[in-house]
């Protein structure tokens, strides 16, 4: 492009001193006309060419537009990252804690749970041993009264005996 309008310009430059040979030359009018289309189709071509360049810069400008915005948002991500990050961190290792002390609870649980289990067994033996004692207590003590009973009965029996005995020696 930048060649094209150096050659231009030169072209320019070299019709205005005359410096231009062939047809151009022979006739002035054409000469002019040609000079004057050189002239034209040259500031056409710089108005392009600027045309172009605004719309360079103006797409440049956008880029770089939307790529401070990418930036910053990109910024924006990597904080929110961070957040979720420091949130999802203590969680973890709360969640691990916990985990480590369920596990030491059901270590302390095994063995309280046999002792539990073994101390009901014994608890279990104990009672049935206590309430066949009990059993044998209450039939030892119905035996007891009975035989009291009895006894009392007996030393009744011999206290009449007796009575009538000594009655039956003072009436004789």
């Amino acid at each position: 492009m930048m060649q094209t309008q150096r050659t231009l310009e030169n072209q320019q430059s070299l019709t205005q001193s005359g410096q231009i040979s062939g047809s151009l030359s022979f006739n002035g009018a054409l000469a002019k006309e040609d000079e004057e289309m050189s002239k034209s189709a040259l500031s056409t071509f710089r108005a392009k060419e600027e045309e172009i360049e605004k719309k360079k810069l103006e797409v440049k400008e956008k880029v770089q537009a939307q790529l401070g915005r990418i930036e910053e948002e990109t910024k924006r991500l990597a904080t929110i990252r961070e957040e979720l990050d420091a949130l999802a961190d203590p969680m973890k290792k709360e969640v691990s804690l916990v985990r480590k002390k369920i596990d030491s609870v059901n270590k302390e649980l095994k063995p309280l749970g046999q002792t539990c289990q073994k101390k009901e067994r014994e608890y279990k033996e104990a009672l049935e041993a206590f309430n066949e004692k009990n059993k044998e207590k209450v039939q030892l003590i119905t035996r007891l009264m009975e035989l009291v009973s009895e006894s009392e009965k007996l030393r009744l029996k011999k206290l009449e005996e007796l009575s009538k005995n000594i009655e039956t020696i003072r009436m004789a």
